[in-house]
């Protein structure tokens, strides 16, 4: 039976907790979440940090693909390439994922991420699916 990922469970997510990362769906194979700029999330120029995106695609990623896996299967990031089309320095960023291949031990995703509406990233990312060792 598939994962379900908690939308609001305080302590889940304690790094997305920390930048505003915020889920409002997901279900199997799909995710869409978002964050609100803030100046704590800015880089020395006022733009916001490349790595605050990346983390919105890692983060989405792996909820999308948390909500395909069975209950003794784990996830992990192998690698993730990315995109970026615009700065982005005040808004609101989404981004939505879906799994767009799934075997055994491999699936890859991928994230479109906008500003108030406009592409500012795209993402692909591929992770390795393992079954949980048991004691």
């Amino acid at each position: 039976m598939p994962k379900k990922f908690p939308l609001e469970s305080e302590g889940f997510n304690p790094f997305g907790e920390l930048i505003g990362l915020n889920f409002f769906e997901c279900s199997k194979g799909y995710s869409r979440c978002s964050l609100e700029v803030a100046e704590k999330l800015l880089n020395p120029h006022k733009v916001l940090h490349g790595g605050v995106v990346y983390s919105l695609a890692d983060t989405g990623m792996g909820a999308a693909l948390y909500t395909d896996l069975d209950d003794d299967e784990l996830c992990a990031t192998v690698e993730i390439k990315i995109a970026y089309f615009a700065a982005v320095t005040s808004g609101t960023l989404t981004c939505e994922t879906k799994v767009i291949h799934r075997s055994k031990r491999i699936a890859v995703l991928e994230s479109e991420i906008k500003n108030d509406g406009r592409l500012t990233a795209k993402a692909m990312g591929t992770f390795s699916v393992s079954k949980v060792k048991g004691d």
